[in-house]
């Protein structure tokens, strides 16, 4: 059972947590500026690729919620819940989906909705590396498993 619940916990971390690193990274750059040209309103940005980032931000993000549960319940087969890299992983995982539900997802939403202002983009490019860097350090402990019992 332990052998079928890792492949799952992997590939859907692959799948579902992927998708939404890359795309709260790439969407700063192509979120709608709120920058007007002093010749007058610039032409009105093609947002399609903002909205199909933010739309796989907030489905992949989603679907993403199946990651911890099958990591939970691979813990609870291999009975490794108390470890201290586990208990990291499950805080470290929780603050990653609280950013990301929280604000990542809302100011997104508020930059295809008002247009973003160049502090807005840095601040959701710094969002989107701490996201990013958050899920880094998961895999690390993953791999590393520092206090495991062997």
């Amino acid at each position: 059972m332990a052998p079928l619940l890792l492949s799952v916990h992997v590939v859907m971390a692959i799948l579902f947590v992927g998708p939404p690193a890359v795309a709260v990274s790439l969407f700063p750059r192509l979120a709608p500026a709120a920058v007007t040209s002093p010749a007058g309103p610039a032409e009105e940005p093609d947002l399609s690729a903002a909205r199909l980032l933010h739309r796989v931000t907030r489905v992949y993000g989603t679907l993403s919620i199946a990651v911890p549960l099958a990591g939970i319940a691979l813990a609870i087969v291999q009975g490794r819940m108390t470890e201290v890299w586990i208990l990291a992983a499950m805080v470290l995982t929780a603050v990653a989906g609280a950013l990301l539900a929280l604000r990542i997802i809302p100011a997104q939403r508020d930059a295809l909705d008002h247009s973003a202002s160049p502090a807005d983009r840095r601040s959701m490019a710094m969002l989107g590396g701490i996201f990013n860097l958050l899920w880094v350090v998961v895999v690390v402990l993953m791999i590393v498993r520092p206090g495991a019992m062997y």
